[in-house]
């Protein structure tokens, strides 16, 4: 999820074993966002697909997401997510060293020319991957690259999602399938929680606006930070101004509370009366991408611990 300003955090009832309205990807929005721009209708309510997505919304953007994570839903996934971690390390030992490398399949949406990324292109945003991750311990392989020129999942993929995934998407839990559409004025990007893969597997993975990738048209929004954050999410990472400044934030004891979502790139911002300033550079903010620089340990040993419980 991600962006400047808004809030944008999805909630998945999955972990309860609660049914919610069909997943609005998690949105990641640029600063050009128009106020005037109109959120997509969310899709009917199903218990057959994720509820909780992760996205990330542009600067300025008025879309409302749908499944905004409450204290007790994230309870609910904490509580399944220890669970399973516990029956894990039972039997193995979850290394928090080590590399993790994940293994992608692209799958490029487009509507003839526009959208129809360059293989340079995608091979820049797995740069930034790789660069982005590489202290955390993880690392991205390109398994393959899939061209499918659709006009109608390329201009709303967020409709179309359904259809679009059961189609394309391909691998087991530990493997990525990451799409690229157009997904209109207001969100950057959206993404899946690892403990929704059982239930909707079809469903799994991160969906970016192509104009996000590394030389885009979208400003301030298009160095590859959007692929980074939502992967964030795809590993089981939150925003770091989950519960605001109060509750247990993102589960991650070295990042600073803060009271919001970040927008630009506020440095010295404190919203929180809990140590440490807001981290603004946490590539689980909403900062825009030249601000975003880091994940902390504590969230590289969650990544690696959500992998280990859910997708290992």
């Amino acid at each position: 999820m991600k962006r400047t300003g808004i809030a944008a955090a999805l909630g998945s009832l999955a972990a309860a074993g609660l049914c919610a309205p069909a997943l609005l990807p998690t949105a990641h929005a640029t600063p050009q966002a128009l106020g005037t721009a109109q959120a997509r209708p969310a899709a009917a309510s199903s218990c057959d697909e994720p509820t909780s997505t992760a996205a990330r919304v542009r600067t300025g953007s008025k879309v409302k997401e749908r499944n905004e994570l409450t204290l007790t839903q994230v309870a609910a996934m904490e509580r399944n997510f220890q669970q399973r971690l516990r029956r894990v390390q039972a039997s193995r030992p979850v290394a928090a060293k080590g590399k993790l490398t994940v293994r992608v399949h692209v799958r490029v949406i487009h509507s003839g020319r526009k959208g129809r990324l360059s293989k340079a292109v995608i091979g820049k945003q797995f740069a930034v991957l790789n660069k982005s991750f590489r202290s955390a311990g993880v690392g991205f392989a390109l398994a393959d690259t899939k061209y499918v020129n659709n006009k109608a999942w390329f201009g709303d993929p967020m409709t179309h999602e359904r259809s679009m995934k059961t189609k394309l998407h391909v691998g087991k839990a530990r493997d990525l399938t990451l799409y690229t559409a157009d997904l209109g004025d207001d969100l950057l990007g959206w993404a899946t929680f690892p403990d929704e893969y059982r239930r909707a597997p079809k469903m799994d993975g991160v969906v970016v606006h192509y104009g996000s990738l590394p030389g885009g048209p979208i400003a301030k929004f298009n160095r590859g930070a959007t692929a980074t954050h939502e992967i964030g999410h795809w590993l089981g990472l939150f925003h770091t101004f989950q519960d605001g400044c109060a509750g247990k934030g993102d589960r991650v004891g070295d990042t600073p509370k803060e009271r919001e979502a970040s927008s630009g790139c506020p440095t010295g911002r404190d919203t929180c009366l809990a140590p440490g300033a807001d981290p603004i550079h946490n590539f689980m903010n909403y900062s825009d991408d030249k601000c975003l620089t880091h994940f902390t340990k504590g969230q590289a040993t969650r990544m690696k611990q959500q992998w280990a419980a859910y997708r290992a």
